[in-house]
Protein backbone atom coordinates (compact mmCIF):
# COMPACT_ATOMS: atom_id res chain seq x y z
CA UNK A 1 0.00 0.00 0.00
CA UNK A 2 1.34 3.41 -0.96
CA UNK A 3 1.39 6.34 1.44
CA UNK A 4 -2.03 7.96 1.80
CA UNK A 5 -2.36 11.28 -0.02
CA UNK A 6 -4.73 14.20 0.44
CA UNK A 7 -6.45 14.92 -2.87
CA UNK A 8 -8.91 17.73 -3.59
CA UNK A 9 -11.54 16.89 -6.22
CA UNK A 10 -13.88 19.43 -7.79
CA UNK A 11 -16.80 18.46 -10.03
CA UNK A 12 -18.40 21.23 -12.07
CA UNK A 13 -21.28 21.59 -14.51
CA UNK A 14 -19.58 20.18 -17.59
CA UNK A 15 -20.65 16.95 -19.23
CA UNK A 16 -18.61 13.94 -18.17
CA UNK A 17 -19.21 13.86 -14.40
CA UNK A 18 -18.60 10.10 -14.50
CA UNK A 19 -14.89 10.90 -14.82
CA UNK A 20 -14.92 12.60 -11.43
CA UNK A 21 -16.98 9.88 -9.78
CA UNK A 22 -14.76 7.12 -11.16
CA UNK A 23 -11.63 8.94 -9.98
CA UNK A 24 -13.05 9.27 -6.46
CA UNK A 25 -13.83 5.54 -6.41
CA UNK A 26 -10.23 4.70 -7.29
CA UNK A 27 -8.72 7.16 -4.83
CA UNK A 28 -10.70 5.95 -1.82
CA UNK A 29 -10.20 2.30 -2.81
CA UNK A 30 -6.45 2.96 -2.57
CA UNK A 31 -6.84 4.60 0.84
CA UNK A 32 -6.33 8.23 -0.14
CA UNK A 33 -8.24 11.09 1.51
CA UNK A 34 -10.56 12.98 -0.86
CA UNK A 35 -11.82 16.51 -0.24
CA UNK A 36 -14.81 16.82 -2.55
CA UNK A 37 -16.65 19.88 -3.84
CA UNK A 38 -19.50 19.90 -6.36
CA UNK A 39 -20.89 23.09 -7.88
CA UNK A 40 -24.66 23.61 -8.22
CA UNK A 41 -24.36 23.05 -11.96
CA UNK A 42 -22.28 19.95 -11.21
CA UNK A 43 -25.15 18.53 -9.16
CA UNK A 44 -27.54 19.22 -12.04
CA UNK A 45 -25.30 17.27 -14.43
CA UNK A 46 -24.93 14.44 -11.89
CA UNK A 47 -28.71 14.24 -11.85
CA UNK A 48 -29.03 14.39 -15.64
CA UNK A 49 -26.18 12.04 -16.57
CA UNK A 50 -26.14 9.59 -13.64
CA UNK A 51 -29.60 9.96 -12.12
CA UNK A 52 -28.34 11.09 -8.72
CA UNK A 53 -30.98 12.74 -6.56
CA UNK A 54 -30.29 16.37 -5.74
CA UNK A 55 -32.77 16.40 -2.86
CA UNK A 56 -30.47 14.54 -0.45
CA UNK A 57 -27.16 15.15 -2.19
CA UNK A 58 -24.59 13.47 0.05
CA UNK A 59 -26.82 10.48 0.69
CA UNK A 60 -27.39 9.91 -3.04
CA UNK A 61 -23.66 10.31 -3.68
CA UNK A 62 -22.79 7.73 -1.01
CA UNK A 63 -25.25 5.29 -2.57
CA UNK A 64 -23.71 5.76 -6.03
CA UNK A 65 -20.02 5.60 -5.09
CA UNK A 66 -19.26 1.98 -4.21
CA UNK A 67 -16.30 2.83 -1.99
CA UNK A 68 -17.86 5.86 -0.23
CA UNK A 69 -16.37 5.97 3.27
CA UNK A 70 -14.91 8.23 5.94
CA UNK A 71 -11.99 9.14 3.66
CA UNK A 72 -14.33 11.37 1.62
CA UNK A 73 -14.81 14.85 3.07
CA UNK A 74 -17.61 16.72 1.34
CA UNK A 75 -17.39 20.54 1.47
CA UNK A 76 -20.09 23.05 0.57
CA UNK A 77 -19.01 25.66 -1.95
CA UNK A 78 -19.39 28.52 0.55
CA UNK A 79 -17.43 26.84 3.37
CA UNK A 80 -14.34 29.04 3.49
CA UNK A 81 -13.52 27.58 6.92
CA UNK A 82 -12.67 24.26 5.25
CA UNK A 83 -9.00 23.29 5.66
CA UNK A 84 -8.47 23.27 1.88
CA UNK A 85 -9.06 27.05 1.79
CA UNK A 86 -5.59 27.52 3.32
CA UNK A 87 -2.13 26.70 2.03
CA UNK A 88 -1.20 25.52 5.51
CA UNK A 89 -3.32 22.38 4.96
CA UNK A 90 -0.73 20.93 2.55
CA UNK A 91 -2.93 18.97 0.15
CA UNK A 92 -0.92 16.83 -2.26
CA UNK A 93 -2.87 17.72 -5.39
CA UNK A 94 -6.15 19.04 -6.73
CA UNK A 95 -8.13 18.10 -9.80
CA UNK A 96 -11.22 19.69 -11.32
CA UNK A 97 -12.86 16.85 -13.26
CA UNK A 98 -14.75 17.73 -15.38
CA UNK A 99 -14.06 21.45 -15.50
CA UNK A 100 -16.56 23.78 -17.15
CA UNK A 101 -15.27 26.74 -19.12
CA UNK A 102 -16.88 29.09 -16.57
CA UNK A 103 -14.97 27.55 -13.66
CA UNK A 104 -11.79 27.39 -15.72
CA UNK A 105 -12.09 31.10 -16.47
CA UNK A 106 -12.59 32.00 -12.81
CA UNK A 107 -9.59 29.93 -11.71
CA UNK A 108 -7.44 31.42 -14.49
CA UNK A 109 -8.29 34.92 -13.28
CA UNK A 110 -7.96 34.26 -9.54
CA UNK A 111 -11.60 35.02 -8.77
CA UNK A 112 -11.87 32.81 -5.64
CA UNK A 113 -15.61 33.45 -5.35
CA UNK A 114 -16.28 29.97 -3.91
CA UNK A 115 -14.33 27.24 -2.12
CA UNK A 116 -13.43 25.35 -5.30
CA UNK A 117 -11.91 28.45 -6.90
CA UNK A 118 -10.14 29.37 -3.64
CA UNK A 119 -8.69 25.86 -3.26
CA UNK A 120 -7.39 25.99 -6.84
CA UNK A 121 -5.87 29.42 -6.17
CA UNK A 122 -4.17 28.00 -3.07
CA UNK A 123 -2.66 25.14 -5.07
CA UNK A 124 -1.23 27.56 -7.61
CA UNK A 125 0.19 29.95 -5.03
CA UNK A 126 1.74 27.08 -3.07
CA UNK A 127 3.24 25.51 -6.20
CA UNK A 128 1.23 22.30 -5.74
CA UNK A 129 -0.27 20.07 -8.43
CA UNK A 130 -3.42 21.50 -9.97
CA UNK A 131 -4.96 19.41 -12.75
CA UNK A 132 -7.76 20.79 -14.92
CA UNK A 133 -9.87 18.40 -17.02
CA UNK A 134 -11.74 20.68 -19.44
CA UNK A 135 -14.80 19.24 -21.16
CA UNK A 136 -16.11 21.43 -23.95
CA UNK A 137 -16.23 21.34 -27.73
CA UNK A 138 -15.53 23.23 -29.87
CA UNK A 139 -13.17 25.58 -28.04
CA UNK A 140 -13.12 29.32 -28.73
CA UNK A 141 -10.18 31.71 -28.32
CA UNK A 142 -11.25 32.69 -24.79
CA UNK A 143 -11.24 29.04 -23.66
CA UNK A 144 -7.81 28.45 -25.18
CA UNK A 145 -6.34 31.65 -23.72
CA UNK A 146 -7.64 30.72 -20.26
CA UNK A 147 -6.08 27.27 -20.52
CA UNK A 148 -2.78 28.83 -21.59
CA UNK A 149 -2.97 31.23 -18.63
CA UNK A 150 -3.45 28.31 -16.24
CA UNK A 151 -0.68 26.30 -17.87
CA UNK A 152 1.72 29.23 -17.50
CA UNK A 153 0.69 29.49 -13.83
CA UNK A 154 1.69 25.86 -13.26
CA UNK A 155 -1.54 23.91 -13.77
CA UNK A 156 -1.66 20.76 -15.88
CA UNK A 157 -4.35 20.68 -18.56
CA UNK A 158 -5.72 17.16 -19.14
CA UNK A 159 -8.48 17.38 -21.76
CA UNK A 160 -11.18 14.71 -21.59
CA UNK A 161 -9.75 12.91 -24.63
CA UNK A 162 -9.46 9.17 -23.99
CA UNK A 163 -6.95 7.20 -26.03
CA UNK A 164 -7.76 4.21 -28.20
CA UNK A 165 -4.34 2.50 -28.49
CA UNK A 166 -5.29 0.09 -25.68
CA UNK A 167 -8.22 -1.15 -27.80
CA UNK A 168 -11.07 -0.36 -25.40
CA UNK A 169 -14.00 -2.74 -25.62
CA UNK A 170 -16.53 -0.65 -23.68
CA UNK A 171 -17.19 2.85 -22.36
CA UNK A 172 -15.89 1.93 -18.90
CA UNK A 173 -12.43 1.29 -20.37
CA UNK A 174 -12.51 4.69 -22.11
CA UNK A 175 -13.40 6.34 -18.79
CA UNK A 176 -10.69 4.42 -16.94
CA UNK A 177 -8.09 5.55 -19.48
CA UNK A 178 -8.68 9.21 -18.66
CA UNK A 179 -8.90 8.51 -14.92
CA UNK A 180 -5.60 6.63 -15.18
CA UNK A 181 -3.97 9.61 -16.90
CA UNK A 182 -5.18 11.80 -14.02
CA UNK A 183 -3.68 9.39 -11.48
CA UNK A 184 -0.41 9.46 -13.45
CA UNK A 185 -0.27 13.25 -13.10
CA UNK A 186 -0.85 12.88 -9.34
CA UNK A 187 1.99 10.36 -9.08
CA UNK A 188 -0.39 7.60 -7.93
CA UNK A 189 0.32 4.09 -9.29
CA UNK A 190 -2.59 2.23 -10.90
CA UNK A 191 -3.45 -0.48 -13.40
CA UNK A 192 -6.49 1.06 -15.08
CA UNK A 193 -5.19 0.68 -18.63
CA UNK A 194 -2.53 -1.12 -20.63
CA UNK A 195 0.35 1.24 -21.40
CA UNK A 196 1.80 1.71 -24.84
CA UNK A 197 4.32 -1.02 -25.59
CA UNK A 198 3.13 -3.35 -22.83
Amino acid sequence: MNESKKIIVGITGASGVIYGIRLIEELVKMGHKVHLMITDAGWQVLNQELGLSIDDKVSSLSEYIKEFNSNIFYHHMRDFNAPIASGSYQADSMIVIPCSMGTLSKIAHGTSSNLLERAADVMLKEGKKLIIVPRETPLNNIHLENMLTLSKAGAKILPAMPGFYHNPSNIEELIDHLVGKALDLMGIPHSLFRRWGE
